[in-house]
């Protein structure tokens, strides 16, 4: 990690010995950085294997096991905030009349068939009735009691194929006042279906939030409140709806995880007619698409990185590639610096997965991979970086996606598998180098949340406008001086769904009518495909093409992209295509190669390189950007500060002052694993002691300047002292 934030302190450790920096740890102190900036989640006490030294470790589970494990991680030194599902937990209490009395076996989610929706058993996805949030209360309170500085409510989730149950009947007679429809009877039940199932799940975080404000208030705490969420885009590609705009809005909820991993970013999408995985594209999207959940709303978003996945039949040559492809998307959203650096760090560093050559058997983390790990979750503590340039293709444009993707996903009409409304529009902007930014259709009546958007793409293919105020808020923004390219053949049958568009299904308007009304442009249907047309100081070009057509055609990206080039050129916007993508944080360069781009030619980067993903941390002079490539670089030109500092550590380090020529590193990580320090300096060292022991496993290198040292972690603060 670049330490030229850090502010020394000879008090936290003075010389004090090891065995008792082993006690008290350091990083609990860090006087550089009094904000907490890694996290990571674990259902486990405290052990060697999952010693990754974030500054919080998240404690799984509200059961009457908690206190004791808060406290093992306490006793380490680690911040604790605590995480419960929502959706579905050990909640037997709740289901069988233990807790109010009353059995809610009939509010677990229910398919067609009559087949309770489980997570294992009788651990059931919930229809959260009234009492239900008042359950969970109960078990918060547990944590509060014990001390979290946050709560996490994971996964507020009802999926698309539940709706059948009794306890959603009696929700849907209360909430519209009729007597329920079978979900799949009509595009109309499935609508009216999925916005109970939204509003449900708000109303039982709301009533979790104000239970934990009560708190605050009598304490005069200020235990803060985040919803680790899977993002927008995967929630509707796998059928599940959940609140997610509108928690921002709800009093107490302080933000969000945004849980984006290999096991959401490989789901196949479709592009030039070809279905596959697209890890890196689909992760910036979905990363992408939670940071401007929250743009200008002032709630926080952590990032969620997994080193594995949640299925274990993987080899660990897939789980590296396709983590470094997702890590690097997350680098990309500079925006948020805050990071989950990873769910369940005993299935990483203790788990075992298939060898690739032989498959009936099993292996433990390969050694390079495990330090690659430590010393890209150490630097992760430091991309809160003032200096944000871009090297890429044309930026400054936006797709719109509403919640009510996840309305249309259901039967009769469930919408298209591979998600083209969305990846139609994204995809050939992305593919083309441009940082493409999914922007939160209900959010654009938040002041200056479009600020920097110069041409936004949208549909109401498979999504629609859940209130008439986005299209008056949309209409401003174009008459400012924006560009709308609309892409719809007005073909889906959600549009004859009653809302306020149809006055309630009492008139035959759909929403498109109503947003160019709005925009004043004219009679819709004298407009010609990708006819460009003035609005205001503005312009309007509308695609008569479904999005999911263009996904499905080898050409169909050529069509988008020629409009969206003609109505930049219109609007004064300099267009440029690249096959890369090019991010400068500070000192740290994020860079992906793309594949199914516009050519194969490699870009090349000259200078003075560490890759953060070589576990031997070696200088490269020469960086070439193919398609398909992800780096993650330390620009050791960028670098500024003393001239002998740590530049990169597998593990948390922590420099402090010695003597004149000397240097005193506390480095702490994952028991049983390789950590390796690169120092910049300018002399050879003439010692190096670890824990007070000559130490010899080190390189230096006169003409780069650099000295590598190499340390055995041993799941507790090991102090290196160098003599210059």
């Amino acid at each position: 990690m670049l330490m030229s934030k850090r502010v020394c302190c000879s008090i936290l450790l003075g010389a004090l010995p090891v065995s008792i920096l082993a006690g008290s740890s350091p990083f609990a102190q860090d006087p550089g950085q009094p904000e907490e900036r890694t996290c990571f989640q674990t259902s486990q006490p405290w052990s060697p294997s999952s010693n990754l030294r974030s500054d919080v470790a998240i404690v799984y589970g509200i059961d009457p096991g908690l206190p004791k494990r808060i406290e093992s991680w306490r006793e380490h030194g680690y911040r604790i905030h605590v995480m419960t599902g929502v959706a579905w937990g050990n909640y037997q209490d709740y289901l069988y009349a233990r807790f109010d009395g009353i059995n809610h076996e009939d509010e677990a989610q229910t398919e067609r068939d009559g087949k309770k929706i489980s997570h294992g058993g009788d651990v059931y996805y919930m229809c959260p009735g009234t009492n239900y949030g008042r359950f969970l209360s109960v078990g918060v309170q547990r944590a509060l009691e014990a001390g979290a500085e946050a709560i996490h409510l994971e996964e507020p989730e009802f999926w698309v194929r539940g709706g059948y149950s009794e306890g959603f009947k009696r929700e849907w007679k209360t909430y519209y006042g009729e007597d329920w429809l079978a979900p799949h009877t009509s595009v109309d039940a499935q609508w009216r279906a999925s916005k109970l199932k939204y509003f449900l799940y708000r109303r039982a975080l709301q009533q979790v939030f104000d239970h934990i404000q009560d708190f605050n208030k009598k304490t005069g705490k200020h235990v803060r409140c985040y919803v680790p969420t899977h993002s927008l885009l995967n929630y509707a590609q796998w059928r599940i709806v959940s609140p997610e705009s509108s928690l921002a809005r709800l009093n107490g909820c302080d933000g969000y995880i945004a849980q984006v991993w290999t096991g959401t970013a490989r789901t196949p999408n479709q592009y030039r007619g070809r279905v596959a995985e697209r890890t890196f594209e689909s992760a910036f999207l979905e990363y992408g698409m939670m940071q401007n959940l929250v743009r200008s709303t002032g709630r926080r978003v952590w990032y969620l990185n997994d080193p594995v996945e949640d299925n274990p039949d993987h080899d660990w040559g897939d789980y590296q590639r396709n983590w470094e492809s997702t890590l690097t998307a997350s680098m990309f959203q500079s925006d948020v610096s805050r990071y989950e650096v990873a769910p369940w760090p005993e299935r990483i560093f203790a788990g075992k997965y298939p060898k690739q050559a032989k498959r009936s058997e099993r292996e433990g983390i390969p050694p390079a991979y495990a330090t690659e790990l430590q010393t890209v979750m150490n630097a992760m503590h430091d991309m809160d970086q003032k200096r944000v340039e871009w090297d890429c293709g044309t930026a400054g444009i936006g797709v719109l996606a509403s919640e009510s993707l996840m309305f249309q996903r259901g039967d009769p009409e469930p919408g298209d598998t591979h998600f083209g409304n969305f990846f139609g529009l994204a995809l050939p902007l992305l593919k083309r180098g441009s940082p493409v930014m999914p922007l939160q259709l209900e959010n654009l009546t938040i002041p200056k949340y479009l600020d920097g958007l110069r041409v936004l793409l949208l549909t109401y293919q498979g999504q629609k406008p859940l209130s008439p105020d986005v299209h008056a808020s949309l209409a401003q923004w174009v008459k400012r001086g924006g560009a709308l390219v609309f892409v719809d053949d007005d073909s889906d049958p959600y549009n004859r769904v009653r809302e306020w568009w149809n006055n309630s299904g009492t008139s035959k308007s759909i929403p498109r009518e109503h947003l160019f009304q709005q925009l004043g442009v004219g009679e819709s249907s004298a407009l010609a495909s990708g006819q460009i047309v003035p609005s205001g100081k503005g312009c309007v070009a509308w695609i008569r093409q479904s999005p999911i057509a263009l996904a499905r055609s080898k050409t169909g990206d050529t069509t988008l992209i020629d409009v969206v080039k003609t109505v930049s050129a219109r609007m004064g916007i300099k267009w440029r295509e690249t096959n890369y993508l090019i991010l400068r944080r500070g000192p740290y360069i994020v860079a992906a190669g793309m594949d199914e781009s516009t050519t194969d030619t490699a870009k090349q980067l000259d200078g003075k390189f560490i890759n953060l993903f070589d576990s031997t941390l070696s200088l490269t002079r020469h960086v070439s950007l193919t398609p398909g490539s992800r780096y993650l670089l330390l620009d050791l030109n960028a670098v500024g500060g003393p001239a002998t500092k740590v530049l990169a550590s597998a593990g948390r380090s922590l420099e402090f002052p010695g003597k004149k020529g000397s240097l005193r590193v506390v480095t702490e990580g994952v028991g049983g694993t390789q950590g390796i320090l690169l120092l910049r300096s300018p002399k050879p060292p003439r010692s190096i002691r670890l824990d007070g022991q000559s130490h010899s496993d080190y390189l230096y290198s006169a003409d780069q300047q650099l000295l590598r040292v190499k340390v055995p972690h041993q799941a507790r603060p090991c102090e290196l002292e160098f003599e210059f």
